[in-house]
């Protein structure tokens, strides 16, 4: 039975690592490539992600903060977007990152103002404020930021990879529709002509109608004046309907 039970144990723990494993990467591959997007620098978004959540989008914190992230989720309203969607935590999260780095110009109090809100940093003359958790967080992530930068995750190297490849420009794409566009615009235009030429064509090769009928319709006037007979008129506009 104890064998049995630690049997079970080891296949469901082989059975759980890789899928966490690979979703570890998955989520690290979505924050790296966001961030080159974004103008930041991916390792300190990886050293962000890392201290928040441990790379876990489930996490939740006592003070509501959720995702990977850890996005207070009026935060992310206030941004346009949904905290509980990974793609929207990570863009969030980055978002507000670089938006302290901007109000702050430093990465430490920026760090800072993302874990204790940029009022506190304000309130003590711009800098960290003395709360040993903020103390603890800044100090953290930007160990594992050296790190980083020391030895770059595999998904730094691949977002990096990817977004050096050159993408076909914008006025290209555009050139291409545009001359599609003109060609079946012409194709639309060329056809109804051609069909109407071909009309013509039929039309011009159709017998012209005998003129005999209008001579008839002169003799039939003629009758009519000086016969006055009603019956040879009858007769020729029996013939002309014909």
């Amino acid at each position: 039975m104890r064998k049995l039970l630690l049997f079970t144990m080891v296949l469901v723990t082989l059975c759980f690592v890789p899928a966490q494993a690979t979703d570890v990467n998955t989520v690290k591959a979505k924050i790296a490539k966001h961030a080159i997007e974004m103008g930041v620098d991916p390792a300190m978004a990886l050293s962000i992600a890392r201290t928040e959540s441990g790379f876990n989008h489930k996490a939740r914190s006592n003070h509501g903060a959720v995702g990977v992230f850890q996005l207070m989720p009026s935060t992310a309203r206030r941004m346009g977007l949904n905290p509980y969607s990974l793609t929207d935590n990570i863009k969030g999260g980055i978002k507000y990152y670089k938006a302290m780095y901007k109000m702050f110009g430093s990465v430490e109090l920026a760090l800072a103002a993302y874990n204790a809100g940029p009022g506190n940093v304000k309130r003590y003359n711009n800098s960290i404020p003395p709360y040993a958790e903020t103390k603890r967080f800044v100090s953290k992530i930007m160990k594992d930021y050296k790190n980083y930068k020391v030895n770059p995750d595999p998904a730094i190297k691949a977002a990096k990879v990817a977004a050096s490849k050159p993408q076909p420009a914008a006025s290209t794409t555009k050139a291409n529709e545009a001359k599609a566009a003109e060609v079946n615009t012409t194709q639309a235009k060329v056809t109804p002509v051609t069909e109407a030429k071909v009309v013509a064509v039929q039309v011009k090769t159709q017998p012209a109608p005998e003129l005999i009928h209008a001579k008839e319709v002169k003799a039939a006037q003629k009758v009519e004046v000086v016969n006055e007979t009603p019956v040879e008129l009858e007769l020729e506009a029996t013939s002309l309907a014909i």
